[in-house]
């Protein structure tokens, strides 16, 4: 295990109370954390300072950002989203945003950081969808952009899910390029178009996911981005009650270090956020996002100061 904290934003609001036997696993984001002292893993946490709203209203309708900071999301939207938008869920989408947004700023100056939640792709210009209220993984990257701080941005999205949201808002630009490596028939049926998709089929397990997955980074990796934000969703595993593919534990955490591992032999900062996994044991997903972040953790060691 390596002896250095891994640096991990991480808010108290990342955890917002949902109506009783919700499907999301929200507690996911408290048991992380009890999931990497398990595996004996030293931490870091930085709390991020909640994002603004003009950098929402950046990526995101004005009119719905107001919606949701006032906890005023309608019905059918809601219904879109998942779960009812209280003002509760609006602190926790300015906390998520802050924490990607810090994580990558992080990176860029010591090369690796992590968001302990994040990777919410499907969240479109016009409103939430698919348990995502706002993109913060689009938030970040425009402030990102807009602020100068790179040139480039590479949002690798390697969640079960398409990461329509994302792919739509950055549609055309070549300053933060989309590429998502997904189950070809999960949600959402109308896939968008990313600047590089990637439709994987039923059942593909360990083996050919990281043949594949490697195939496919090395030329996304050579356009030189300065920074990679690594989508790192667990819901490719095999037990994942929304998920189509057959990762293993061991599986899902080679792939998180073939990709900190990529972006380190060319110099490229990564700041990695969550993303999706749902199986019925919220601890077991918990581990293997835990698993993940050492993974990437020991694969970034030489950046470590």
């Amino acid at each position: 295990m390596i002896a250095s904290p891994l640096p991990l934003f991480h808010h108290p609001d990342y955890v917002a109370a949902l109506p009783a036997g919700h499907s999301f696993p929200m507690s996911k984001y408290a048991l992380v954390l009890e999931a990497l002292a398990e595996a004996g893993q030293a931490v870091a946490i930085h709390q991020p300072e909640p994002m603004g709203a003009p950098w929402l209203e950046a990526v995101h309708d004005p009119a719905y950002v107001a919606a949701v900071l006032a906890a005023r999301v309608s019905p059918e939207r809601e219904r879109r989203i998942g779960f009812p938008v209280t003002l509760e869920v609006a602190r926790r989408t300015l906390a998520v945003a802050g924490g990607t947004y810090g994580a990558a700023c992080h990176a860029l100056e010591a090369g690796f950081a992590a968001n302990g939640a994040g990777g919410s792709h499907h969240a479109l210009p016009d409103g939430g969808a698919g348990y995502c209220v706002t993109n913060d993984l689009a938030i970040a990257a425009q402030r990102l952009v807009a602020e100068g701080r790179v040139g480039r941005i590479l949002i690798v999205d390697l969640d079960v899910h398409q990461g329509d949201g994302t792919a739509v808002i950055f549609a055309g630009r070549d300053d933060v390029l989309t590429f998502s490596m997904h189950a070809a028939k999960n949600f959402p049926v109308r896939k968008a178009r990313s600047f590089r998709d990637i439709e994987l089929p039923d059942g593909m397990g360990d083996a050919a996911y990281l043949a594949l997955l490697e195939q496919e980074l090395a030329p996304l990796l050579a356009m030189q981005p300065d920074l990679v934000l690594f989508q790192a969703g667990v819901d490719p595993h095999g037990d994942d009650r929304l998920g189509r593919l057959a990762l293993s534990d061991a599986g899902l955490a080679a792939r998180d270090a073939l990709v900190v591992t990529a972006c380190r032999q060319r110099g490229i900062a990564v700041a990695s956020t969550l993303g999706g996994g749902y199986a019925v044991d919220r601890m077991a997903v918990a581990r293997r996002h835990a698993a993940g972040l050492v993974a990437q953790w020991r694969a970034a060691a030489p950046w470590q100061r």
